[in-house]
């Protein structure tokens, strides 16, 4: 999408770049209020993401910070933002999911949905081609494309593991982040 919005605002002359100015500052998160986190609070996030990924990203004796963006919290972890905390729960960031490979909580789509996917589309059950079927109505899930499993996006679940494996149609995931976006693009200089 930035891609786009570049090569799109590119064809303007010098005369309008605070319009180009304007709308890449649209696309781009501000991090307010880093803070390092505590031990204890380490633990409890690592815990977390444990029992909802079954991966152990960090331990409390390694550097974790947390902030705040216009739409969620951020985990920050060497500088990358690797997790987020929306409403009240954690769950790894694309970046997050590149780093520590987890293997629940999965929905794996066709190679015809990624396009889609990574330009900020829901998930719809017929480009599904598999998912954990542990998966509960509400909970966060990440999508991977299904021949190289490399995660594209997470988001809601709108139906449960076992609806999504059978490729109903409709909305399956909503999509909350994706490769690409602005939570993607945190931290990266331009």
């Amino acid at each position: 999408m930035y891609t786009a919005l570049t090569a799109y605002m590119g064809a303007f002359s010098a005369s309008n770049s605070f319009l180009f100015q304007l709308c890449h500052q649209a696309l781009v998160l501000e991090l307010r209020h880093r803070h390092r986190l505590r031990r204890k609070e380490i633990r409890k996030l690592a815990d977390d993401l444990q029992s909802e990924l079954g991966v152990q990203p960090f331990d409390e004796n390694e550097a974790v910070d947390q902030g705040d963006t216009q739409r969620f919290q951020v985990v920050l972890f060497e500088n990358e933002a690797v997790g987020i905390i929306l409403e009240d729960r954690a769950f790894l960031t694309v970046r997050g999911l590149l780093k520590w490979r987890p293997q629940k909580r999965f929905v794996s789509i066709d190679e015809g949905a990624i396009r889609f996917i990574c330009n900020g589309a829901d998930v719809m059950g017929p480009g599904i081609t598999d998912a954990d079927r542990a998966i509960q109505v509400g909970e966060m899930v990440w999508v991977r494309d299904a021949k190289h499993e490399k995660p594209l996006a997470i988001g809601k679940a709108l139906v449960t593991g076992e609806a999504m494996a059978t490729r109903a149609p409709g909305k399956a995931v909503k999509n909350i982040h994706y490769v690409g976006d602005e939570l993607w693009n945190l931290g990266v200089e331009g």
